[in-house]
């Protein structure tokens, strides 16, 4: 019998270039910034990192998971509210067994 699936919230951030990004550099800096910020929230034991960021369409996702729904979506929005973030960040609230991109849409204004 296959266990329960997990709860996971998704944060799709548009795959904007950064601003302060010269030419030839990559233009995506913040996604390891954002992948930083998770590695120290998943260190400080409030969520866990489900699974490798990808990317989708015109989106960056992160994955998080380890906490409840309102947890998860705290610390989602705090990634939105992060300086280096581009704008119209938003959650997908939906489980491990899950297609990529499916579920319920949470809006995640910067805190």
């Amino acid at each position: 019998m296959l266990p329960p699936p997990e709860l996971v919230v998704e944060i799709h951030v548009p795959l904007q270039p950064a601003a302060d990004v010269g030419e030839g550099e990559y233009p995506f800096p913040w996604i390891d910034d954002i992948g930083d910020y998770l590695a120290e929230r998943t260190d400080d034991g409030d969520v866990e990192v489900y699974d490798d960021g990808e990317e989708l369409d015109a989106e960056y996702i992160f994955f998080l998971c380890g906490g409840s729904e309102e947890g998860l979506l705290g610390v989602a929005a705090e990634v939105a509210g992060l300086p280096f973030v581009p704008p119209g960040a938003y959650a997908l609230v939906t489980d491990s067994g899950a297609d990529l991109g499916t579920g319920r849409r949470v809006e995640i204004p910067a805190s």
